[in-house]
């Protein structure tokens, strides 16, 4: 499922339940040596789809262990994401001459606690968050957003490395044409714009992104995915990522 929204050269795998076959390393262990049995099942679950990603990227298996704010820990020249909610696990991994970041979250296609929504959405947000999707099979507009906002966060932090709130990106959606997709999935796209913009590695001002989401099978997963080849913007003046997810020109 989870593949389906990102570009080539990512390598995705997820579970839908319990992976049985799946094994810490002792490190990985010792983290939640004291966590209850449903927070082992999914940390150790969704490590064992992070390792199936590596071997299909024809890496070696490998600890993945949290950095820092919890930040997993890939081996070099490997960026990646992971994600779980109740009944999804998945990881999605890429080589870092391919994608420069990428974050992916999911979550059960049900209206956010109370509170919530008002807590991470901006104003035009909100307005949007609170209109019904049209239909009889409209994603649950609040966890759609709130989704979004946490692959943005999952972006932006591993590769800016500096906080973001859910108050700096504004964020606006587009379903895709057609309505619903196959098997009742509905599916489109989502740009962030960042409010507190900041700088990637490379020296490029960092602006926003642009990602794609679908609902299904009662979930709603969300991803964005930054390509590591850009073109360079004038001498002096390097171009910005910018939320339609390619490089920006100066006075676009």
């Amino acid at each position: 499922m989870i593949e389906t929204l990102l570009p080539e050269g990512v390598r995705a795998s997820e579970a839908f339940g319990p992976d049985g076959a799946a094994v810490l390393y002792p490190e990985e262990a010792a983290l939640v040596a004291a966590a209850t049995e449903g927070r082992r099942e999914e940390f150790t679950t969704v490590r064992g789809c992070a390792r199936r990603a590596m071997a299909a990227l024809g890496l070696p298996p490998a600890p993945v262990l949290p950095g820092r704010r919890n930040v997993p820990l890939w081996p070099a020249g490997v960026v990646g994401s992971m994600t779980h909610c109740a009944g999804y696990r998945a990881a999605v991994l890429a080589r870092d001459a391919d994608l420069v970041a990428v974050g992916i979250d999911a979550e059960p296609d049900l209206p956010l606690p109370g509170g919530v929504l008002e807590s991470i959405a901006l104003p035009q947000e909100l307005a949007w968050a609170r209109t019904p999707a049209a239909g009889p099979a409209g994603v649950c507009r609040d966890r759609l957003l709130f989704s979004a906002k946490e692959a943005v966060y999952k972006t932006w932090y591993p590769w800016v490395g500096t906080e973001l709130d859910f108050e700096d990106a504004a964020l606006s959606f587009r379903a895709d044409e057609g309505g619903q997709g196959g098997e009742g999935a509905r599916r489109g796209t989502f740009r962030a714009r960042v409010l507190r913009p900041g700088t990637a590695p490379d020296g490029r001002p960092v602006t926003g992104f642009s990602g794609r989401w679908l609902a299904h099978r009662g979930l709603v997963v969300t991803a964005i995915a930054v390509p590591a080849r850009r073109t360079a913007g004038a001498a002096g003046d390097p171009a910005p990522y910018d939320a339609a997810g390619g490089v920006g020109h100066p006075g676009r």
